[in-house]
């Protein structure tokens, strides 16, 4: 398989998966994106993406924002080796400050690069 890939196993997909992350209190906050983490117990790391129509009504803002969001954790996900990672898109980008693409790229970009970093930190000691 190409190093590009964005495996199934790399992916959280069932109902049960999320929950389980959900339950948890978010780890940090961004202007946009609230990012949860767990530890799951296997070696590699698994990615999640919420975007409601509610936030990006938009289907192309919506693929945009899951799309930057899988390239980023590509990139680190040996750094988040044993969790699960919980992104979800908290509130609209205002049609007055991304007017284009590019500038909700950008954002997405920055603020995504810094939640994984955060994801990446060693974890709390379960309560």
């Amino acid at each position: 398989m190409s190093t590009h890939a964005f495996p199934k196993a790399a992916r959280l997909t069932k109902t049960d998966e999320f929950s389980s992350v959900f339950a948890l209190r978010p780890r940090r906050r961004s202007p946009h994106f609230v990012l949860y983490v767990r530890a799951n117990g296997k070696a590699e790391a698994r990615l999640g993406v919420v975007v409601g129509k509610k936030f990006a009504p938009r289907a192309a803002e919506r693929n945009l924002v899951k799309r930057m969001a899988r390239e980023l954790f590509r990139g680190r996900q040996d750094q988040l080796a044993g969790r699960d990672v919980l992104l979800r898109l908290q509130t609209k980008f205002p049609r007055a400050e991304f007017a284009s693409r590019a500038a909700i790229r950008r954002a997405c970009s920055t603020e995504i690069a810094s939640l994984l970093e955060v994801a990446a930190r060693p974890m709390p000691p379960p309560a």
